[in-house]
């Protein structure tokens, strides 16, 4: 049977993460896997978390399963968090994902049974999944215009005339904040911009939102979900609990569908749920219920928010203090837009040939296309960091 089978390309984030494990020098930095660390260069469990956890132990009574569908409460909490009332929950339905990358499968999946080998437009660059995970169900991927390497900024003309040329039968996949890998991110008069291109054409936009509350504030990147889902008569939203509640290895995540009208929604959750079904069966519900309790919460929301905004915070810090200590060394503004951009990453735009130098010669980890975890850079060695960017790039 398995003679048939050629061995399967490695993503290269865990092939990183494995060789950052197997080098025995102690001085060396992760800014490779996309977790969050805190000044002690671990990936903290949120006192929040922990607090929610007690009380689930001390009062859950079984462990029976929950539905296809998953904890309810979960997912009517998150979509009151991620779209804030904008639209009608009559049109709104949801299923409980295997982390935001289950979610996300969930509905590629519907996708592809609605449009069979339809086209998905995913920015140039984008996460490294969202093209093999496209492919997998059958779907034909495309890129569109994104990121300008020389600006660092977002190309927005090219992106809007590439969008603009697309049809009812086209699938848009949307960074909801944050951009992974660039840390690029649109504004809001371009948000505006992109919602009416999309009720203009009618192609449906799929919204990835991974790090809500990462980047400006939870009601700040929210806006651009909530004003395309306004806008535009169906769409999709996958929702992951992973860094802004810090739940990597819990796999929280809610696929959101919102239909033209209720009978609509209904068939789609219908599909969602056959999803599921066929999958894995049963989603998993701990982390969901971890979420569900901390939301519904008031003080422990409150302190929840209070967690994630020194997170956040201590992102940006982090972010200015490496761009002026460059500057400070090279007296250029090349690299000011590391404090620019907003998230957890940064495309730095160093060629292969120099990632793989400052790995071997000063254990300095990245993915190969230069993208760096900003929340990995410890804080007392950021200009020791700032020393060995500029000697390899010379």
């Amino acid at each position: 049977m398995f003679e048939t089978l050629k061995k399967a390309t490695l993503d290269k984030i865990f092939v990183l993460m494995a060789e950052y494990a197997a080098d025995p020098r102690t001085d060396k930095i992760d800014l490779g896997v996309g977790v969050y660390k805190d000044d002690t260069g671990l990936t903290p469990i949120m006192n929040s978390v922990r607090k929610a956890e007690q009380r689930i132990h001390d009062t859950a009574m079984t462990k029976t399963y929950m539905g296809v569908v998953g904890n309810k409460g979960f997912s009517a909490a998150v979509v009151d968090l991620a779209l804030g009332g904008i639209v009608d929950l009559k049109r709104v339905r949801t299923v409980n994902g295997a982390g935001g990358t289950g979610a996300l499968s969930i509905l590629m999946n519907v996708l592809s049974r609605a449009r069979p080998g339809g086209r998905i437009f995913i920015s140039d660059p984008s996460w490294p999944n969202h093209w093999p995970m496209a492919e997998l169900v059958g779907l034909k991927p495309h890129y569109y215009p994104y990121f300008d390497p020389r600006t660092r900024r977002v190309d927005f003309p090219a992106m809007m005339k590439m969008i603009d040329s697309l049809t009812t039968d086209d699938i848009v996949l949307l960074h909801g904040c944050c951009h992974n890998p660039t840390g690029a991110n649109l504004a809001r008069e371009q948000w505006d911009q992109v919602a009416e291109c999309l009720r203009r054409t009618g192609a449906f936009p799929l919204v990835d939102l991974a790090y809500l509350g990462f980047g400006d504030g939870l009601e700040e990147d929210a806006y651009g979900v909530r004003k395309v889902v306004s806008s535009v008569p169906e769409s999709m939203v996958a929702f992951s609990a992973s860094k802004n509640f810090g739940l990597y290895r819990e796999r929280a995540g809610v696929a959101i569908a919102i239909g033209k009208n209720e009978t609509d929604a209904e068939i789609v959750s219908s599909q969602m749920q056959n999803v599921i079904r066929a999958t894995i069966s049963q989603t998993p519900d701990h982390g969901a219920e971890i979420v569900r309790v901390i939301l519904e919460d008031r003080e422990l929301r409150a302190e929840w928010q209070a967690e994630l905004t020194a997170m956040r915070e201590r992102m940006k810090r982090l972010r200015v203090k490496l761009a002026e200590a460059i500057r400070q060394r090279s007296n250029s503004k090349d690299f000011d837009f590391i404090a620019e951009h907003s998230g957890m990453f940064s495309l730095l735009g160093l060629p292969p040939a120099v990632v793989e130098r400052l790995k071997v010669k000063d254990g300095v980890y990245m993915i190969n296309d230069s993208r760096i975890n900003v929340a990995g850079i410890p804080e007392d060695r950021v200009g020791e960091l700032a020393d060995y960017l500029l000697a390899a790039v010379r």
